[in-house]
């Protein structure tokens, strides 16, 4: 049984599409992957080979799945796949490992990064590396609520998933509770408050209010 962020990294994936599940864990993304009919073929790989054995053993029988096992993206040639997912790691995890195979991940025509934090240096790498957000979505699990980032070299323009998701009120009041516990921590500085980095903070509470508003 997968849970809902696997399920909602599953969801961006294009029917027929060759994948690389990075970091494949127990593997059911990539089988889900496959019986699905999402994917054509799945490159699983995992940097360990306690998981990397496990990973192996759950993808047995399953046709249209391969296992290898190295670090990251590293172990994939320029073209073998056109859909790169990283999931359920550390956001600066993520950038080393897109920043350690450019020609692979240049080759590829989706990226699906689901982070488990530090997502603003998902999308910061993106913007510097000129791909664009083509949709994002929300996903619970523990009660913690992640975002899903699907993106793309020239996508078309479309409302994004998670704009529509039942999730997106809990998350933005979520965003705005933790800056408004950073607003009160700065207020006890006089110099805090007097920076810029104060006012950066209140305009983006101001922004996740605007937006909490309207979805009420």
């Amino acid at each position: 049984m997968i849970d809902s962020r696997i399920k909602s990294v599953m969801n961006f994936v294009s029917a027929g599409s060759r994948v690389a599940d990075i970091g494949a864990d127990h593997g059911y993304l990539s089988i889900e992957l496959i019986r699905s009919g999402r994917a054509s073929k799945v490159i699983a790989t995992e940097k360990n080979l306690g998981p990397f054995e496990a990973l192996r053993k759950n993808i047995s029988g399953v046709a249209g799945i391969e296992a290898r096992l190295g670090d990251g993206l590293k172990i994939l040639s320029a073209g073998e796949v056109d859909t790169i997912c990283v999931a359920g790691m550390g956001g600066a995890l993520i950038v080393k490992i897109l920043d350690d195979a450019p020609q692979v991940v240049q080759s590829a025509r989706q990226l699906i990064l689901q982070p488990m934090n530090a997502a603003k240096k998902i999308r910061e790498w993106l913007t510097d590396n000129d791909w664009i957000i083509a949709d994002e979505d929300l996903a619970e699990s523990a009660g913690i609520i992640y975002e899903i980032i699907s993106a793309e070299k020239n996508p078309p323009k479309k409302i994004f998933k998670r704009e529509s998701s039942p999730l997106l009120k809990k998350f933005l009041a979520q965003r705005l509770e933790k800056l408004q516990s950073v607003l009160d921590e700065m207020s006890k500085s006089e110099s805090a408050r007097a920076s810029e980095k104060f006012q950066c903070v209140m305009r983006k509470a101001q922004c996740v209010m605007e937006k909490l508003t309207a979805t009420s």
